[in-house]
Formats: structure tokens, C-alpha cells, sequence
């Protein structure tokens, strides 16, 4: 089924309600709907045409990034060596939580607004899986290791690095925790 184009005033509201609620995210100012309109110029019910719920608005904001590491992740698993494809995709996913202020809230939330957003935490949390799956298997991460166990481990460390350094510094402050996190997982050859 195909949707008819929006009308030319309909996008530019669409993008102008899109953008405010971007610029309330970056500030870390909690998403409302009437405060949206205000900041947009628009009518509340503008606003709630384009966008029943603050939670529809909020993952529109962070849709695009994880369109991004979905598309990164499905690219990872076409890399020969799947414990440098696993350590590329956690550093991507780790660089996108420190640096898109939805994505923490998305994802973490019991239930989607939107299908698109549930369509795309299926495939990360597939494709992960696939990815820890595929290092397991090579022997180059613990064999004990679960993508249940990973999840709230990134989590950890976007948090951390959130909390304990200053936005320009993030990222990385990120990788740092990051390699300490994989040089514990990473299984050693040689003597012990």
C-alpha cells in the first residue's frame, strides 16, 4: 500500500516539528508536544497530526541513526573476520549512544510508537547477536558471552562515558571503555 505525497506546507511543518524536537533532544530538554508547537511557531494540532505521541516524535529523532547502525551491522556481517567485524560494529554503536541523545530512550523503551522503530531494534538486536554469534564461534571472544550480556555492557559504558567526561570528550572516552571491555572478552592465545 502506498501513502499519497504530503502536500508541500504538510513537509515543511513535518520538517520544522522534526527539527525543533532535534534541537529539545540535543538539549536535553524532555519532548512536549505543546511545547514543540510553541517552539515551532505551529498550531498544537499541527502537531499532533504529524505526530500522535512525544514517544512517535522522539523515535522519528532517532530513526535516522538507527537506520544507520542497522545498515552498519548488515554491512559488518559480510566481513571475513568476525571478531573485527563484531569490534567495529560495538564501536559504532557505542559512538551513536554517546552522540544521539534519543537513541538511549529508544531503545531502552518497553513498547514502539512507531513500526519502523520496532522493525529496527529487531535488526540490531539481530544482527548482533549474529555478530557475537560468528565471534564465538571463531574463538576470538568468550565462549560464555551472550548478546544478553552485551547490551547492558555497552549500555554501561555509554552511560559512564555520559557521566564522567565532558561532551567533547565522549567519544573518546567511549573507545577507551571500549577496548578495556574487549581486551576482557577477547579470549588470549598463548601461554598464560
Amino acid at each position: 500500500m502506498t501513502t499519497a505525497p504530503m502536500r508541500k506546507d504538510a513537509a515543511r511543518n513535518w520538517e520544522r516539528i522534526v527539527a525543533v524536537a532535534r534541537q529539545l533532544v540535543d538539549e536535553g530538554t524532555p519532548l512536549q508536544l505543546n511545547d514543540v508547537a510553541r517552539r515551532a511557531q505551529l498550531g498544537v494540532g499541527t502537531v499532533y497530526r504529524h505526530f500522535p505521541t512525544a514517544e512517535a516524535l522522539l523515535e522519528t529523532v532517532a530513526n535516522p541513526c538507527l537506520e544507520t547502525l542497522a545498515a552498519h551491522g548488515e554491512q559488518a556481517l559480510t566481513d571475513d573476520d568476525p571478531g573485527r567485524a563484531l569490534t567495529d560494529f560495538l564501536i559504532r554503536t557505542i559512538e551513536a549512544q554517546v552522540t544521539e541523545a534519543a537513541l538511549s530512550t529508544v531503545t531502552a523503551a518497553p513498547t514502539d510508537a512507531l513500526p519502523r522503530t520496532t522493525e529496527l531494534k529487531q535488526t540490531l538486536r539481530s544482527v548482533g547477536g549474529q555478530l557475537l554469534e560468528r565471534a564465538r564461534d571463531a574463538g576470538v571472544v568468550r565462549a560464555d558471552l551472550t548478546s544478553e550480556d552485551l547490551v547492558p555492557l555497552m549500555c554501561g559504558i555509554a552511560y559512564a562515558a555520559n557521566v564522567h567526561s565532558v561532551p567533547a570528550a565522549r567519544v573518546e572516552t567511549a573507545h577507551r571503555y571500549l577496548t578495556a571491555l574487549l581486551e576482557g572478552l577477547c579470549i588470549r592465545k598463548g601461554p598464560t
